[in-house]
């Protein structure tokens, strides 16, 4: 016995030593925040929220925590989370210098090459940032937005004609999200390539595309929370080659289209074919600008039109159709909503059958809905992380070391009811319809939805120019009831996702007369 013991004395020790090492690193993990309040297991490890995370429901789980703990929570030994928008100018500055965290390295798609595709929102890079963001960023400015609005009305016909031949006459339920979502996605196809993908001429998820964005979203999520893993489990080519055998390269599939579509539209401009009807009247789509820029500036990456057509695709349509399936769900949920929208557009005296931007871009109530859907349903909806520079940052009183990643969650921050209102989880487009040109101001400052400072949303104002028109079009041309409301759902997996609008329409009958007109 003696002798037995005596040979695992090493041993003994070789553990005692291996616990003692894991229990300092903990205590001192947990020292470096302890000013901050949280749940426990989240001050030592990150496995906590990427458990959150995978429920699917981490949005509801954080305002929790700040409802238990306040404003600024740690949710991760090295991650703080704020619920109060006064703390967004600080986090999200107009100067440089807080970058973003290793969360969007999980949404970069992995590619053949082996590395991994930096975009305009996911690169952490700065100086990278601004050498992609500027060449393009004047294509998504106020100015060029409305250039675009032909176009999207070439898209809202189709949409029209779908809507009137499949379900305006026959009382059938269907899924008004879903045709919202293909609206989106057939708008941008229409901008960046000068065609639709398809969706609302076939009816369906072309090409599984809608599919494929929300699995490579939904295998991403949870990662985002502890980045080295993602790295381990996905993006090594070790990974890469196992998941191509079991068909799981998502973002492969993606890529492969935006590369099909690049190779048929640089083969179109060098044999001069590429003269497409949108040319005649002075305006390229994305694509082409995207090749020309590159073409004509050497120092960008000669992967830059990959990366922004890629960008397009997974981030431009997916966001847009969110809102606009937020705002049609709740007016339909809340008739009065509907009928004072309505009245308004109906007394504008609109431009038929599709009314201008000019005319319908600064209507009081219309806003108020556009403000309110964006506010409720944010398309993302994790926080937005970025690293404290040098010198630490004060966050609402509490102080943050350089290094801490910090970022707010625009669900959670857009439900501040000090901000919002106490009814802040209820839809109530009145509450942006107030007097105080102050109270005004503060909440569109909160409304974290399209990000802040340096990285705001570079196509915000494409966004809202197909919400302010299809929006007008559905409330005008049809009459619309919600079919089994408790079968709407939300997912969160970054991308926070909707199902289940079911819907009936009927034409309305003074909209044939206006069209007509």
């Amino acid at each position: 016995m003696g002798s037995f013991l005596e040979l695992n004395v090493p041993i003994v020790l070789l553990v005692c030593a291996g616990l003692g090492l894991i229990t300092l690193q903990l205590c001192r993990t947990w020292w470096r925040l302890r000013q901050i309040p949280g749940p426990l297991p989240a001050k030592i490890t990150n496995f906590q929220r990427m458990v959150w995370v995978g429920t699917k429901r981490s949005h509801l789980i954080l305002q929790d925590m700040h409802e238990k703990y306040g404003d600024v929570v740690r949710i991760g030994p090295n991650m703080v989370s704020f619920g109060n928008p006064k703390a967004i100018p600080t986090v999200y500055p107009m100067r440089p210098g807080f970058p973003k965290s290793d969360f969007y390295v999980t949404l970069r798609p992995y590619t053949r090459g082996g590395g991994a595709l930096h975009a305009i929102f996911n690169t952490t890079d700065e100086k990278l940032h601004k050498q992609i963001k500027n060449p393009i960023a004047p294509f998504f400015s106020m100015t060029s937005t409305t250039s675009y609005e032909v176009l999207v009305e070439d898209v809202l016909k189709c949409l029209v004609k779908q809507f009137d031949q499949r379900f305006a006459g026959n009382y059938e339920v269907f899924d008004l999200g879903q045709w919202l979502q293909f609206f989106a996605f057939d708008v941008m196809g229409t901008l960046t390539f000068s065609k639709r993908y398809g969706f609302l001429d076939q009816g369906r998820d072309v090409e599984g595309m809608l599919g494929t964005i929300a699995a490579f979203m939904r295998v991403g999520a949870p990662m985002t929370q502890i980045p080295w893993l993602d790295y381990a489990l996905r993006k090594n080519r070790f990974a890469d080659f196992f998941q191509r055998l079991l068909h799981q390269t998502a973002s492969l599939s993606i890529l492969g289209f935006v590369g099909k579509a690049i190779k048929e539209k640089q083969d179109k401009l060098e044999k001069g074919e590429a003269k497409s009807r949108d040319d005649a009247d002075g305006r390229k789509d994305f694509l082409t600008r995207y090749i020309e820029v590159q073409k004509n500036n050497p120092e960008i990456p000669s992967w830059a039109p990959t990366a922004w057509t890629f960008s397009n695709v997974i981030a431009g349509s997916d966001s847009v159709g969110s809102v606009m399936r937020t705002i049609m769900h709740n007016l339909l949920l809340y008739p009065q909503t509907m009928e004072r929208l309505y009245d308004e557009l109906h007394a504008a005296n609109l431009s038929r059958p599709f009314p201008k931007y000019s005319e319908v871009s600064n209507l009081p109530y219309l806003d108020a809905c556009v403000q309110e859907g964006s506010r409720m349903h944010p398309p993302f909806a994790l926080p937005f992380e970025r690293i404290v520079p040098e010198g630490g940052v004060t966050v609402l009183g509490h102080f943050l070391p350089a290094g801490t990643v910090v970022g707010g969650s625009p669900y959670v921050v857009n439900r501040h009811k000090p901000t919002f209102g106490q009814d802040a989880e209820v839809w109530r487009p009145e509450r942006w319809l107030v007097d105080d040109p102050a109270a005004r101001k503060r909440m569109e400052q909160g409304n974290l939805t399209f990000g802040a400072g340096r990285r705001v949303c570079l196509g915000k104002h494409v966004g809202i120019l197909e919400i302010k028109k299809i929006i007008p079009i559905l409330v005008l041309d049809y009459k619309i009831n919600i079919v089994d409301p408790e079968k709407f759902a939300v997912e969160n997996s970054w991308f926070f996702f909707q199902t289940g609008l079911y819907s009936q329409i009927q034409k309305r009958p003074e909209a044939a007369i206006d069209n007509q007109a």
